[in-house]
């Protein structure tokens, strides 16, 4: 009996251990993975990993989980997240003018006040309807200045060539409570093989860009890195700005979109509302200045954005740096007030976590985009996200928002082919020396799955085969 007893308690433990061990999580990499990893030439030291279904009581793996990782712009999962919460999907940002002095026949006698409160989409389109709702409204003549009150967000000091010496590129554009088109120039490269040239169009034209054409059109040579073989000398001054193009263009391109921006925020959104308000048949010969719109100013025109459900697919499906840093910075001057700072809105967030019984010590948040060196967060912790984003109301608006695998957005070339396209709805993230990706795979037995995986290392850009890897992994386990 003793040993009949002895053994029945062997096969206890046994079973016991086998079932502790098919909770826990697995501290090691599935084969598929591994490789991947291994030949990516990425040490295991430098990457984090986080899989974990949806109810399940534990992860299926957590590798490297808790380690402080830069998410690049997977942290915009907990930007659009809190932003959903806090501000609500049917959130919307309005721009209004205001006429500072009489209104009488059609002519204003005195400023017109352009007053900002941070839209993230304030594009050209809106700029014009604004203008022309001043128009519809008999405004016809300004004899005063254009004031631009940018107050509901703390002006600070920016440079767009600090991250990464790219100032004109549109993705460093700073915030701004009245970012007007993300201050950006749209010009059109189009070959044209009668005349053997390249002819550069800019929308908007203003003024005081100075754009000089020296591209060569390259007839025999295949398209390739069309952008490498444009050189671009840039050169902006306080009022005006010069883009310098030479070198070639290959016709095999076709016709070719690239967007820069070079003015400050007071120039561009002069030359855009001169242009604008001068097609709309009104008249203005004033200057621009930064001001308030002071207490006695009349409301004469508004424009509101899109809804907050419509901003975080923007954000999100195309990773868009500026949008999400307006959305950042509402959620302080919602939150805590204006001027809004980072600061406010890192207080904000992380009140917001601590109302969920979530504590991230190792966070940092930076601007909420992902475009920095500083942001910190660890796979488990981004995990943690998306399992309380799946229990919340807004799931739906945010996994919606998310890039779908060899779909859309930024995975939109990815997994093309594979049994996991069309089933993973997936944020990327992207810098030099960084890849992660986040978000949810349904896999083939119909279970939600979340998966965070960063990579922090030289090889990073090696880490697209181990991404793949991983959500092949996860839908076919």
């Amino acid at each position: 009996m003793h040993i009949a007893h002895f053994l029945i308690a062997v096969l206890m433990g046994l079973l016991a251990s086998s079932f502790a061990a098919a909770q826990s999580p697995s501290a090691r990499l599935p084969e598929p993975v591994a490789q991947a990893l291994a030949q990516a030439g990425i040490p295991e030291s430098a990457a984090a990993f986080y899989v974990h279904e949806i109810g399940a009581e534990r992860p299926l793996i957590a590798v490297g989980a808790e380690r402080a990782m830069i998410p690049a712009s997977s942290i915009k999962l907990l930007t659009t997240y809190a932003g959903l919460e806090l501000l609500g999907p049917a959130y919307i940002w309005m721009t209004e003018a205001y006429a500072a002095g009489t209104l009488n026949e059609g002519v204003l006698a005195g400023d017109l006040v352009i007053k900002g409160y941070g839209d993230p989409k304030l594009t050209l389109e809106s700029f014009w309807l604004l203008l022309r709702d001043l128009r519809g409204r008999g405004v016809r003549e300004i004899r005063g200045d254009l004031v631009l009150d940018r107050g509901y967000f703390a002006q600070e000091e920016f440079d767009p060539s600090r991250f990464d010496d790219q100032p004109t590129r549109p993705y460093n554009t700073g915030p701004d409570a009245l970012l007007v088109n993300f201050k950006a120039i749209r010009l059109q490269f189009i070959p044209e093989a009668e005349s053997r040239s390249v002819r550069i169009v800019s929308e908007p034209a203003l003024p005081q860009v100075q754009i000089i054409n020296n591209l060569a059109l390259d007839a025999t040579g295949a398209c390739g890195d069309w952008v490498g073989r444009l050189k671009l000398d840039a050169q902006g001054g306080a009022n005006t700005a010069r883009l310098a193009f030479s070198g070639s263009f290959s016709r095999d391109c076709g016709e070719r979109v690239r967007h820069f921006t070079v003015l400050s925020q007071q120039q561009y959104t002069l030359g855009l509302f001169t242009q604008l308000w001068r097609e709309l048949g009104g008249t203005f010969a004033g200057g621009v200045r930064e001001g308030a719109a002071a207490t006695d100013a009349r409301l004469i025109a508004s424009v509101q954005s899109p809804t907050l459900a419509e901003i975080v697919r923007d954000i999100n499906k195309f990773s868009n740096n500026v949008m999400a840093r307006q959305l950042f910075l509402t959620l302080g001057a919602v939150g805590a007030g204006a001027p809004a700072t980072a600061d406010k809105t890192g207080h904000v967030i992380r009140q917001w976590l601590a109302g969920k019984g979530l504590s991230f010590p190792e966070l940092v948040l930076e601007n909420g985009s992902g475009l920095s060196r500083i942001e910190r967060i660890s796979a488990r912790n981004l995990g943690q996200i998306l399992l309380s984003a799946f229990r919340s109301p807004v799931m739906p608006e945010l996994m919606a928002s998310l890039p779908l695998a060899a779909v859309d957005g930024t995975m939109k070339k990815r997994l093309s082919g594979a049994e996991v396209a069309g089933q993973a709805h997936i944020k990327t993230g992207s810098l030099a020396g960084v890849r992660s990706i986040a978000g949810y795979v349904l896999d083939a037995q119909g279970r939600r799955v979340a998966v965070v995986f960063i990579v922090n290392h030289a090889n990073a850009g090696n880490a697209q085969a181990v991404q793949d890897a991983l959500l092949r992994w996860i839908y076919n386990r």
